[in-house]
């Protein structure tokens, strides 16, 4: 951070438990580097509810326009349902505001590009809230792998078993293409596959399966994948909501070790765990450790990174293709299971069903016609 850095004007829209309980914290802790300013809610209620608990400064809106027309944030954090983010992710650009959106940024790759045109008219830029990548053990295992210091990636895991009941889905918008984008592939383990698209690069190919075996939703309720990556690896996806016994797993075998990582909502340096190869030399083993530093994955550890862009004027981890990558192989997913064929990357463009929808209007996916 620049010395001469000023504090910037931060914004947030939506007042709900996640910002209460992810964005808030994470502004406290980075207190000598933004203010709070500005809260956007529809629901007045909350919003003042919010305000006596973030301060009695901030000012209270319950129009995204007009935040933006008075408040003139530098950054603005969104945490409202997906079917907005798009919507208010491009105002807020056309504001010249940054932005740090929860997931998913958006519902489609068609979305995703009118993003892109935002950034490049307005100069400023959008990332998606992916926290599992700024932990302390997230970094020091993608420097391993990158520098090749496990061996060549050969095979992965990734899971997200999780479990939601009927009063989960009893929420209107949750389940629903239009206003979810989907089911778990979209709203649950996109965290964890993000994090496996981070730790091994571009993939190549993917297979799937998706079900909706118990919940009365439109989206799907559980999904497979099988993934070639471009440098040969293969990997499983397990994305799932019908899971008594809740685990987030990634597992990457590589030629020389395995590294596992198991939690559940959040990691730090001791959930991950370095097994060798019979051959490797002892000496070598004892550089894997964790890093003397611990730094948990949160929203405070991704808006630090954030700041550190913000303030020297460059894109920032989780915008462009990193925010693409996510949406891709989440629309790539939805394709290769509903079509039984394999998809490549790269093949989802403008012309394909899904590039605007994750359902592909696939007679037997897409949204039913309502009486």
């Amino acid at each position: 951070m620049p010395l001469s850095a000023p504090r910037r004007r931060v914004a947030v829209i939506g007042t709900g438990a996640i910002v209460t309980g992810g964005h808030l914290p994470a502004l406290r802790a980075h207190a000598e580097r933004v203010e709070l300013v500005a809260a956007v809610d529809l629901d007045e209620g909350r919003l003042d509810a919010f305000r006596q608990l973030a301060g009695a400064r901030v000012a209270g809106f319950t129009s995204t326009e007009a935040m933006l027309d008075e408040a003139r944030p530098d950054l603005v954090l969104i945490g409202t349902p997906p079917a907005l983010h798009r919507e208010q992710t491009v105002a807020a650009l056309e504001a010249g505001a940054w932005v740090l959106c929860e997931k998913p940024l958006c519902l489609s790759q068609a979305e995703l590009d009118d993003i892109t045109a935002a950034e490049e008219a307005s100069g400023a830029y959008a990332a998606v809230v992916f926290q599992h990548r700024y932990g302390s053990g997230a970094v020091h295992a993608r420097d391993l792998i990158a520098r090749g210091e496990l061996g060549v990636p050969l095979v992965a895991h990734c899971q997200t078993t999780w479990h939601r009941d009927a009063a989960y889905y009893a929420e209107p918008w949750r389940g629903r293409w239009a206003t979810e984008g989907g089911g778990p592939t979209m709203g649950h383990g996109i965290h964890q596959y993000d994090l496996l698209l981070h730790l091994l690069g571009e993939w190549e190919e993917i297979r799937a399966m998706a079900a909706r075996l118990v919940h009365d939703i439109e989206s799907e309720d559980v999904s497979t994948a099988l993934v070639r990556f471009r440098d040969g690896a293969l990997a499983t996806v397990v994305n799932s909501v019908l899971s008594p016994q809740e685990v987030s797993r990634i597992r990457v075998d590589c030629a020389d070790a395995t590294v596992e990582l198991t939690h559940l909502y959040g990691h730090g340096n001791d959930d991950w765990v370095y097994t060798p190869a019979p051959h490797v030399d002892p000496e070598r083993v004892a550089a894997w450790r964790a890093p003397a530093h611990h730094v948990p994955s949160s929203h405070t550890a991704q808006l630090g990174a954030f700041l550190d862009a913000y303030d020297q004027g460059v894109r920032p981890p989780g915008s462009g293709p990193d925010a693409r990558a996510a949406v891709e192989f989440a629309a790539a997913l939805y394709k290769a299971a509903f079509t039984g064929r394999p998809v490549r990357a790269g093949e989802i463009g403008p012309g394909d069903p899904y590039y605007t929808a994750m359902h592909g209007g696939h007679p037997d996916w897409a949204p039913k016609e309502r009486a």
